[in-house]
């Protein structure tokens, strides 16, 4: 496939490409972004590096075989909430994150001066806190809803839900963070 093919095939929102840029640029474009999906998935920052390794493996296996996604953002996506799906259901996986280092909410959000931490800290504990009661589902939607931007319809064709699916899934987590967070909006 010629470049100007693969241009035209991995083309999307934050993932276009431009002459002369290849599989290095999708991986700088996104590799921060699909890190912190997986990271909020699965809680453990080494097994979510890991998933997000797997992810870009994937990619590159398509780049090699010139079996570009259409629209790259949206199948990394995809990719990594499926590939942290199949790591949370492994009996091992359940096995290892029984005994995973404790959630911290300084690996999410960027270090500010000691005063901001301080006002912010307890809010963020709270909003971590709500999001990992969510069941994984809610997770995910509130995700791809509410961080990621995704439309309604998309996130229920990523997911491979039907649109009120996914709407009653972000109402049902929306609902867990208000009285998390005491009704603030």
């Amino acid at each position: 496939m010629t470049l100007a093919g693969r241009q035209h095939r991995a083309a999307d929102q934050g993932g276009a490409l431009s002459p002369g840029q290849g599989y290095e640029e999708l991986y700088r474009a996104h590799h921060a972004r699909i890190r912190r999906l997986c990271r909020l998935l699965l809680v453990d920052r080494y097994e979510a590096e890991d998933v997000a390794q797997e992810v870009f493996v994937q990619l590159l296996r398509r780049w090699n075989a010139d079996d570009l996604p259409v629209a790259s953002r949206a199948w990394l996506t995809c990719v990594a909430i499926n590939a942290c799906r199949r790591r949370r259901r492994s009996r091992w996986w359940q096995w290892w994150n029984a005994a995973a280092e404790p959630f911290s909410e300084d690996d999410l959000f960027g270090e500010g001066t000691p005063e901001e931490d301080a006002v912010r800290r307890q809010q963020r504990r709270r909003i971590v806190n709500a999001f990992h009661r969510l069941s994984g589902r809610q997770q995910e939607v509130f995700l791809l809803r509410q961080v990621e931007g995704w439309s309604t319809q998309e996130a229920a064709d990523m997911l491979g839900l039907a649109t009120g699916t996914v709407k009653l899934h972000l109402f049902r987590a929306m609902r867990a963070f208000q009285k998390a967070l005491g009704g603030v909006r």
